[in-house]
C-alpha cells in the first residue's frame, strides 16, 4: 500500500477522533484494573476500540486498524466472561492506547509509515495472541510450533513506557475548536451588532432637524430683538416672541427624545458588547477535564515503576479554565503530580507499617472561588519531614542553624521552591534531578498566580494554587501613584486599609504599622517605582498589603480609585522586562494603565528595606541627591551564602550593596536603579550571568557600567567566555580571598571616599 493509499483530507478528523478514543480508553482501562469484571468499562472500551478501528479504516492507517481490531476482541473475550482484565492485559492495551496515539500524532509527511507491516504492529499483535484465553495465568502459554512441535518462544513486546511523555506544546497558530452551538450564538450577536451599528446613520441625520431648528430659534430672536426696537409695533414683536418660544419648545422636545434614543442605545450597545465579549471569552474557555486526561495514567504508571500502588483522584473535572492556562497548567501539575507520587507516597510496606491502606490515593481538585481558579494536589503520604528539612539545610550551608531554628513552618517549607533544591539521594529519571518545585512556581508566576503548601508529618502534603480564570481579563485594584493610574491584580493584594498617619509607628527607624497582631513595613510605592511628589497630604495614609504572611508590606499609595475588570494587553516585546511592570490596559475612558507585577515589586521593596535607609516614606529631592552620592554595587547571585557574603565584605567597606537573587532581577534592578559596579555569578535560573553581561553592554544606558563576574568556573575557556561577553574582570571564588575581590572592585570604581 502507497502513501496514496492515505486520506490525508480526513487526516485532522481522524486526530481529533483518536485523541478523545484514547483518553476513553485510558480512562476505562485504569477503572478495569480496580475492578477486572466492571461491565460498563469494558463496554467503553470495546466501543472506543471500534471506533478507532472503523476511524483508521476510513483514513487507510491499516496498522491502526490492525491496533484497534486486537484490543476489541480481547475487550470482547472479557466480556463473554472468558479471561478477565488482569495486569498483564491491562499493561498490554496501554501499550496499544500508546500506538494508536502515536499514529495521531504523526506528521502528514510520515503517515505513510503505519501503512503495511511495522515492527512495533508486529510485536503488539503477536503479544496479544499469546494471551491465555482461561483466567488465571499471568504468563501466556506460547503455541506449539508447527516444524518442531515444541514451545515457539514469544517475540519480545517493548516494555510500557513507565512515565508518559510530556505532550509536545501546540504551536501558536493551532487550531481551537469551537461547538455549534458556540458559533451560532457568536453569529447571532455579530448580526445583531451589524443591525445595531446601521442605527447611527439615520439619527445623525436627525440630528440635522435639531441643527435646523437651532436655526430657527435664531432667526425668531433675532426678528423680536428688530420688532422690539420698533416700539409702535407691539403686534409684530409679539408674534415674533411667540414664535421663538415655540421654536424653543420644539427644540427641547426633539433634543429630549434624541437623548432618551441616545441612552437606550447606550444600553444596548453596552449590553451587546458585554454579550460578545462573554462569548468570545466562552469560546476561549474549556473544562478543567480537558488538560488532565493523561494524568491518571501518569499516577498509575508511576507507582507501577516505584513499586507503589497508587490511584489518582480527580474533582471539579467541569470548572472551565482559559485554554491558555489550562496549557500551562499541564507542567506544573505533571511536577507536583510526580513529586507526591515519589516523595510523597510511601512504599506498601511502609503503608501497612502505619496502619495505612496499602492503595494510597492522591488528589486532584479544582474549583471556583472569588473570581479565581483554586486548585489542589494532595497526597496522603508521610508528609514533609520538617526536622530532616531543618538539618538538611543547614548541612548545606543554605541558612544558619539559629536561623532556620528560628523560622516558622511556612518559612521552612519555602525552601522547597528554591532552584535546584532537592533532599533525594539518589539521580532517578523522576526526582533527585534538581528540578522540579522551582519550576513550578516560576510557571505558576508567568499566569500571575500563586502557589502554596502544607503539610502534616504521616498524612501527606497539599499544594495550593490559586490562579486566574483566564489571562485576557484581570480584576484589579486600581490606584493613584505619583499622579498615575496603577492596577493590582486582587489575587496578590492581602487587603487594603486607610492609617491615621498618627498611628504609624517606627521600629529601628522604619515605619510600620500593628495589622491583626502582627507589624506590616509601610513603604512609599512612589519610591519603588521611581515616581516623583511628597507623600499625599492629609491626615492618613492610604495602603495595600501584597505578600503573604510573615513576608508582606503595606504600600503607601495616593488614593484609591476602585475595583475594576481590565483587558490585559500585553506590553512590546521589544521592551523586554519591565521592573515592576507586567501588562497595560485601557480604562472606560481611555486612559491607559499600567499592571502591577507583584511579585516583582515584593522584590524590589525587600533591596528597598535593605537598604539601611529608614525614610522609606519619604522620596524628596533631598533623600535623591543623597543616593547619588553613594557608590554602589549591585550583587548578583542564587546563593544566599555568596550574596551575604560579598554584601557583608563591601558593606564594611564603605559601599552600599543591593543584592538580586538570579539574572533576571539583576536586569530589573540596574535598568530601574544608578549603580557603580554590577557583581555576578554565571550559573543562575531565569538568566546566567554571561547573558546579563550581554545584555547590560547591549544597552546604550548602560554599556559603560562595569561588570566584575565571579564564578566557580575557573577553566580558562569559561574565562574568555565571560570576557567575550563584555565583562570586565573575571574571578574565579576558588581562587581568592577577602582581599582580592576588594582589591579588584577598587581597581574598577576606586574606594569610598570619605
Amino acid at each position: 500500500m502507497n502513501e496514496g493509499s492515505i486520506d490525508l483530507s480526513m487526516l485532522d478528523i481522524f486526530r481529533t477522533e483518536a485523541e478523545s478514543q484514547t483518553q476513553a480508553l485510558i480512562s476505562g482501562l485504569l477503572a478495569l484494573e480496580r475492578d477486572p469484571r466492571a461491565a460498563d468499562s469494558l463496554e467503553a472500551c470495546m466501543r472506543a476500540a471500534h471506533s478507532l478501528k472503523g476511524a483508521s479504516r476510513i483514513v487507510g492507517l491499516s496498522a491502526g486498524v490492525e491496533v484497534a481490531h486486537a484490543m476489541e476482541d480481547c475487550f470482547v473475550a472479557a466480556q463473554q466472561g472468558r479471561p478477565a482484565m488482569d495486569s498483564t492485559r491491562i499493561d498490554l492495551m496501554l501499550q496499544g492506547v500508546d500506538l494508536l496515539a502515536r499514529m495521531a500524532r504523526t506528521p502528514e509527511e510520515t503517515i505513510a509509515r503505519w501503512v503495511g507491516k511495522t515492527e512495533e504492529v508486529d510485536a503488539f499483535i503477536l503479544a496479544v495472541s499469546h494471551l491465555p484465553q482461561e483466567s488465571g495465568g499471568g504468563e501466556a502459554a506460547a503455541p506449539d510450533s508447527p516444524e518442531t512441535g515444541k514451545e515457539e518462544p514469544a517475540k519480545a513486546v517493548p516494555a510500557p513506557v513507565p512515565v508518559p511523555a510530556k505532550a509536545a506544546p501546540e504551536p501558536s497558530n493551532r487550531v481551537l475548536r469551537v461547538t455549534a452551538e458556540n458559533l451560532n450564538r457568536l453569529l447571532s450577536l455579530t448580526g445583531e451588532a451589524v443591525v445595531e451599528s446601521r442605527w447611527l446613520k439615520p439619527f445623525v441625520t436627525s440630528l440635522f432637524r435639531l441643527k435646523r431648528l437651532h436655526r430657527d430659534i435664531t432667526v425668531a430672536l433675532e426678528d423680536m430683538t428688530d420688532a422690539s426696537v420698533r416700539v409702535e409695533d407691539e403686534a409684530t414683536a409679539a408674534a415674533a416672541a411667540s414664535t421663538a418660544k415655540q421654536r424653543v419648545h420644539e427644540c427641547q422636545q426633539f433634543l429630549t427624545q434624541r437623548l432618551a434614543e441616545l441612552e437606550a442605545f447606550d444600553l444596548r450597545a453596552a449590553n451587546l458588547a458585554q454579550s460578545l465579549y462573554d462569548e468570545a471569552l466562552a469560546i476561549r474557555m474549556r473544562p478543567f477535564a480537558d488538560g488532565i486526561g493523561g494524568f491518571p495514567r501518569l499516577v498509575r504508571d508511576l507507582g507501577h515503576t516505584l513499586g507503589k500502588r497508587v490511584r489518582l483522584e480527580i474533582s471539579g473535572e467541569r470548572a472551565q479554565v482559559d485554554r491558555d492556562v489550562l496549557e500551562k497548567l499541564k507542567e506544573p501539575l505533571d511536577h507536583l503530580l510526580r513529586n507526591a507520587v515519589d516523595h510523597g507516597v510511601e512504599s506498601p510496606e511502609e503503608r501497612r507499617a502505619a496502619g495505612k491502606p496499602e492503595e494510597a490515593v492522591v488528589r486532584l481538585e479544582a474549583r471556583h472561588s472569588a473570581g479565581t481558579l483554586q486548585i489542589a494536589v494532595f497526597d496522603e503520604g508521610r508528609g514533609v519531614d520538617l526536622a530532616r528539612l531543618r538539618s538538611f539545610l543547614v548541612e548545606r550551608k543554605l541558612a544558619a542553624a539559629e536561623t532556620v531554628g528560628a523560622l516558622s513552618e511556612p518559612e521552612l517549607l519555602e525552601f522547597l521552591f528554591l532552584p535546584g533544591f532537592t533532599m533525594k539521594g539518589e539521580l532517578t529519571k523522576i526526582s533527585g534531578r534538581g528540578v522540579g518545585l522551582d519550576v513550578v512556581r516560576n510557571m505558576v508566576r508567568e499566569v500571575r498566580g500563586t502557589i502554596h503548601v502544607s503539610t502534616r508529618q504521616g498524612e501527606g502534603t497539599r499544594f495550593q494554587l490559586q490562579l486566574p480564570l483566564t489571562l485576557s481579563v484581570i480584576r484589579s485594584l486600581l490606584v493613584e501613584i505619583g499622579g498615575e493610574p496603577y492596577a493590582f491584580p486582587l489575587v496578590h493584594v492581602v487587603r487594603t486599609l486607610k492609617i491615621p498617619k498618627d498611628q504609624v509607628e517606627s521600629l529601628e527607624g522604619r515605619p510600620h504599622i500593628a495589622l491583626e497582631g502582627r507589624r506590616i513595613g509601610l513603604v512609599a510605592a512612589r519610591r519603588v517605582l521611581g515616581s516623583s511628589g511628597l507623600e499625599p497630604e492629609g491626615g492618613e495614609f492610604s495602603v495595600v498589603v501584597v505578600g503573604k504572611p510573615g513576608n508582606d508590606y503595606g504600600l503607601v499609595v495616593d488614593r484609591f480609585l476602585g475595583e475594576r475588570e481590565l483587558v490585559v494587553q500585553p506590553l512590546d516585546p521589544r521592551l523586554g522586562k519591565i521592573k515592576d511592570i507586567n501588562a497595560s490596559a485601557l480604562m472606560e475612558d481611555g486612559t491607559p494603565v499600567l499592571i502591577v507585577d507583584a511579585e516583582d515589586m515584593l522584590r524590589s521593596v525587600e533591596k528597598l528595606v535593605s537598604s539601611a535607609r529608614p525614610e522609606l516614606l519619604r522620596h524628596d529631592a533631598a533623600t535623591v541627591s543623597e543616593e547619588k552620592r553613594l557608590t554602589r554595587i549591585l550583587v548578583v547571585d542564587d546563593s544566599l551564602t555568596v550574596r551575604e557574603l560579598e554584601r557583608k565584605l563591601l558593606g564594611n567597606r564603605g559601599y552600599e550593596v543591593e543584592v538580586a537573587i538570579d539574572g533576571m532581577d539583576g536586569l530589573n534592578a540596574v535598568r530601574g536603579s544608578r549603580f557603580d559596579l554590577v557583581i555576578s555569578d554565571i550559573d543562575m535560573p531565569r538568566l546566567d550571568g554571561i547573558e546579563l553581561v550581554r545584555l547590560i553592554k547591549r544597552d546604550a544606558k548602560l554599556k559603560s557600567l562595569p561588570v566584575m563576574i565571579v564564578s566557580y568556573k575557573d577553566r580558562e575557556e569559561d574565562r574568555q567566555r565571560g570576557l567575550d561577553a563584555g565583562a570586565d574582570y573575571y574571578l574565579a571564588k576558588g581562587n581568592f580571598d577577602n582581599e582580592t575581590l576588594l582589591q579588584a572592585v577598587v581597581d574598577l570604581i576606586g574606594e569610598v571616599e570619605g
